[in-house]
Order: C-alpha cells, then structure tokens, then sequence
C-alpha cells in the first residue's frame, strides 16, 4: 500500500538554523507516538547556512492531517514560527517503500 510522504526546505531566520533543527528534532521525537508517523527526518547541509530540510512519511494522508489537530503540534508551530524566514521547495509524494517502512 501506498504510504504518503513529504519533503520539504524550511528557510531560517539568518543565525537560527541550529535553533529551528533543534525545534524539528524536537517534533521528530514527539512524533515516535503519532500513530501513523513511519519516518520524521531532520537534514541541514553545510552549503545551506540557514536551510533545513525535514522528510516525513505517513500511513496515509488522513495520519499527516490527524497529526495536524493534536494541541501538541500546533504549540510546536507556534514555537517554530519566530525562526522561520519562509520555504523553499517541498513535495506531497506518494511512498512506494523503502528500507525500515513497512
């Protein structure tokens, strides 16, 4: 069965990349008891000062939405939101598989 999947870059304040990774590995952690959360991925590249790049993958779309409404994840938004500048490429895909998804 298909899984549903994100990629996205997240743009940091100038200086708050490292503060807004900490925040999304936060939500990563939290999200070891979302049911449906198969992966939450948190990536920075040393040539993107202030880019950080998060992979989610989801039982279905309706997990990612369900995740959404939970007080806890809009509290970490509301926290993420001073240290984000704007967004850079994301994709809504559609997971075929891979290593650790079952």
């Amino acid at each position: 069965m298909e899984k549903f999947g994100l990629i996205g870059r997240l743009i940091a304040v100038p200086g708050k990349r490292d503060e807004l990774a900490a925040l999304l590995l936060d939500a990563a952690a939290a999200a070891e008891s979302f049911d449906g959360c198969e992966l939450y991925a948190v990536h920075v590249a040393d040539d993107d000062p202030d880019g950080v790049w998060v992979t989610e993958v989801w039982r279905d779309a309706a997990a990612h939405q369900a995740s959404l409404q939970l007080e806890s994840t809009k509290a970490m938004i509301a926290r993420g939101r001073p240290l984000i500048a704007g967004f850079g490429e994301s994709r809504k895909l559609r997971t075929l598989g891979g290593k650790a998804l079952s």
